[in-house]
Order: structure tokens, then sequence, then C-alpha cells
């Protein structure tokens, strides 16, 4: 099966296939947690901590590339550290605000509104008419559509990163990648539930990635560093590509 590939079987039963890597110990499960989240806010302040550490650089910064949390901060992180860039030393400051009414509180700071900084953003697919009417309101243009969106600096997940991330590695990757860290037993369980054991694959790993906050950061970060630099997610790569 290639490697970008949707393969979406319906049961439990159809996913238990050749990824177990071998027992690891509890132990060596958190040294590879604490790993994956080296360099972030990760704790229960998390959001508070990473927005206010995001601000404090954005006077000197060229460009404030706004997104809901933090797990899309070290995706786009992770996405320019693979293709040689340092958005920090570039002047860009990827800014986490904590959902997508604070992006949309944002925009209108911060736009030519506000403190016109220099603005491009990622947001989910669900919030692009909020996202939209920010965008309108604080004078970056009048935008209908995902492409008119684009052309301003501002980038849409289908659904959701996890959701792009997940299409873009393909199934087995990702179970890889899961299996990796010593999380495939948990993942199994998860299936067996009632709620997710008939459900496709895809959508039973994107449950299970954004499932508790840390496992979300590191998975955002684990996922990326797992691309083929060819089949980056397309929202990752024109975003970089725009700042």
């Amino acid at each position: 099966m290639g490697r970008n590939r949707r393969w979406a079987p319906t049961t439990v039963e159809e996913v238990i296939r050749p990824f177990e890597q071998g027992h690891i110990d509890a132990t060596r499960r958190r040294s590879l947690a604490r790993r994956a989240l080296a360099g972030y806010p990760n704790g229960p302040g998390a959001p508070a901590e990473a927005t206010e550490q995001a601000l404090a650089r954005i006077d000197e910064a060229s460009r404030v590339v706004l997104v809901e949390g933090i797990s899309d901060q070290m995706a786009l992180d992770a996405t320019a550290r693979r293709l040689g860039r340092n958005l920090e030393a570039e002047g860009v400051v990827v800014l986490p605000v904590g959902g997508a009414q604070a992006l949309a509180r944002f925009i209108q700071q911060l736009g030519p509104l506000g403190d016109k900084r220099q603005l491009a953003g990622l947001y989910d697919a669900d919030e692009a008419e909020t996202i939209r009417r920010a965008v309108r309101r604080g004078g970056l243009g009048t935008p209908n559509t995902d492409a008119d969106m684009e052309a301003l600096g501002f980038h849409v997940c289908d659904r959701d990163l996890e959701d792009e991330l997940i299409r873009a590695l393909g199934i087995d990757a990702v179970l890889d990648v899961v299996a990796s860290q010593g999380d495939l037993s948990s993942f199994r369980t998860m299936q067996k539930q009632p709620a997710w054991r008939y459900r496709p694959v895809d959508d039973q790993l994107r449950r299970f990635l954004v499932s508790g906050a840390k496992r979300k950061l590191r998975y955002a970060r684990l996922l990326v560093e797992s691309l083929d630099l060819d089949h980056l997610p397309a929202p990752l790569s024109k975003l970089l590509g725009s700042v």
C-alpha cells in the first residue's frame, strides 16, 4: 500500500495489522513524550503561557501568524525546520491564541485597523465564517471564499490540522508513529469502545490524537516529523510559502 493512500477499514478487527513494535516500558514512554513536548508550554496554564511568550516577541516581528492553539504552532515550527527555516530568526512569530473566537479578536486587534501588523493565519473549516468576518472587520479585505482568504494569507484546514496530517501521511504511517510512542495498545482500547468500534479508522485516529491536551501537542510534532516533504498538507505548505 502506498504511503499516501487513504485506507479506512471500518472495524477494529480489520485494523489489527502488523504495526506492533515491541513493548515500550513506562519510563521510555515518558521520555519519548517529554522529548516531543520539549520547548513548548504543556501544563495546565499552557495556552495562556504560550500566548504570552509569543506576544512578548511581536514588537520586532516582520509577520505574525495567528493559529488557534499550541499544536498548530508546533506543527508550523516543525514543518519550517524540516524545510530548513527558522521562523523566529526570520522575524516570523507564530501566535497561538487559544481558539477561534480569540483568533478573530486578535485579527481585529493586530490588523490594519488595530496595530497594523502584517498578519497570516491557520484555522479550521468549521470556523471559516467566523474568521472571514473577523478579517473583514479588521480591515484586511472582503473575502467570501477560501481562495480569497488564501490571497490574504489565511489558510483553512479541511476539518482540522489533525485530519490534514492523517490524510497526508496515510493510515499505515500514522499507526507506525503511534506504535513508535508506545501508544498503540491505548489506541486499540479506544477502538473497542461502542461509540468508536465501527467508525472509519481515520476518524478513530483523529479522535485518539486530540483526546488529551498533551497527546494533541506531541503528535502535532511527531506526525510532521514523519511526513514526506513532497506530501505536506496544503494549508501548512501554502502558509509557510506566504510568510
